[in-house]
């Protein structure tokens, strides 16, 4: 049976590690912190168009639902607080706009 070689160790030449002390080393690397901060996109500033049995059942599951506009999240506001997601004011009428041209 032939002998098998471990790979190369990729901190041998690391000047944190000490080889000296016999045992294992812990080595710390510093980082800055790096925060992203952001508003709110404008999804989170509307009110969104979602079936209402899907919000009753949003409210007794605690699932997220999807707004005609794709925008995934779990209710938990007073609507009537937002205006209207201009998208998915848009895609609902034209769900309920007459196919054939008459009003």
């Amino acid at each position: 049976m032939g002998t098998m070689s471990l790979p190369p160790d990729p901190f041998e030449n690391d000047p944190a590690r000490r080889l000296d002390d016999g045992g294992g080393s812990t080595a710390v690397i510093e980082r800055e912190e790096q925060r992203e901060y952001t508003e709110p996109g404008d999804s989170e500033r509307f009110a969104h168009y979602v079936r209402k049995e899907k919000i009753m059942e949003s409210a007794l599951s605690g699932e997220p639902v999807i707004a005609l506009c794709g925008k995934v999240w779990t209710p938990g506001r007073d609507p009537k607080k937002f205006p209207v997601c201009p998208t998915c004011k848009e895609i609902y009428e034209g769900l309920s706009a007459p196919k054939d041209g008459k009003k």
